[in-house]
């Protein structure tokens, strides 16, 4: 059996997605999928463990949105940070 690749074990510290827009293109894409009720059960759970990490990655992206625009109402605008 060929041992594992590194790539496969060793920790990313890539972002999930390029972007907000991305990963929500992704999430409906895997919803999708998920709904439609056809993957095998091991398919099925790394798409939904994918799902959640997608899910985090937005939710997170909408915070720091909102937080921007409090700053912004309270008139002490500052540069944001994007990343």
């Amino acid at each position: 059996m060929p041992p594992s690749s590194p790539r496969a074990t060793a920790p990313t510290s890539a972002p999930v997605a390029e972007s907000y827009e991305a990963a929500l293109q992704e999430l409906e894409q895997l919803v999708a999928q998920l709904d439609a009720g056809q993957l095998p059960l091991d398919q099925l759970l790394a798409r939904y463990q994918r799902g959640a990490e997608l899910l985090a990655f937005c939710r997170e992206r909408l915070q720091a949105v909102e937080q921007q625009i409090q700053v912004f109402e309270a008139g002490q605008a500052k540069p944001w940070d994007a990343a």
